[in-house]
């Protein structure tokens, strides 16, 4: 982590001290600014590999300040900080393909849990954001799916299953896998599967989950 680069954006300034404080913990090289103005500023002459911003701030909001930053750049890892839980400051957080949406207090867990993710997102160069059609987006990290705008509601193991699909895209990913992975602690009955499969379907756009008969079930995107 030592060479990843840190951008802080917050305009109180004893909550972006503590969190400079928090950040030194874990990277050597962190900027800050207490608006978006100056944090554009640093970000062009910088470039960090991470950026962390508030959404209330003077002048320009954190999230018109990270759609700035998207107009050119797709791959720098943001989590917006925020005291809203709104659902329009959510939608337009998933837009701009952030890593976490993260509503005060904060807790620790979560936010190390963010920042793990974008440091394995650096890695690995990898998007929590996976487009399964024009109009139909599934997010990683925040298990939200979303059709024109609009979240779907998946229940716990449809959302499960989705998530497993995912991860494993360029295979069929087998009957005992998902057993094992979904019903780890009861056993998985053909009706149950296929009720699942047919509810996880019709939430999704058509043809997007493929069956192999004998050996499961893959998504195509």
């Amino acid at each position: 982590m030592k060479n990843i680069t840190v951008l802080y954006v917050e305009d109180d300034e004893i909550a972006r001290e503590n969190g400079i404080e928090y950040l030194e913990n874990y990277f050597d090289t962190i900027y800050d600014a207490s608006n978006a103005i100056d944090a554009l500023s640093l970000y062009n002459t910088h470039k960090p590999d991470i950026i962390i911003t508030d959404i209330n701030m003077p002048k320009i909001n954190g999230l018109e300040f990270v759609k700035k930053i998207r107009e050119k750049d797709d791959t720098t890892q943001v989590i917006i900080t925020t005291a809203y839980s709104d659902k329009e400051y959510l939608f337009k957080a998933i837009e701009l393909k952030l890593i976490k949406y993260l509503v005060k207090p904060i807790e620790e867990k979560e936010f190390d849990e963010a920042l793990k993710t974008c440091i394995e997102n650096i890695k690995s160069n990898n998007t929590n954001i996976v487009n399964i059609s024009n109009d139909t987006l599934f997010d990683t990290y925040n298990k939200t799916l979303i059709t024109n705008n609009e979240i779907v509601k998946l229940r716990t193991k449809e959302l499960d299953l989705l998530s497993l699909l995912i991860k494993n895209k360029t295979r069929y990913v087998t009957y005992e896998e998902i057993e094992n992975y979904i019903w780890y602690d009861s056993v998985m009955t053909k009706d149950a599967l296929k009720t699942i499969i047919k509810n996880l379907k019709s939430k999704l756009p058509k043809d997007t989950i493929s069956n192999l008969s004998g050996t499961g079930y893959k998504i195509e995107l």
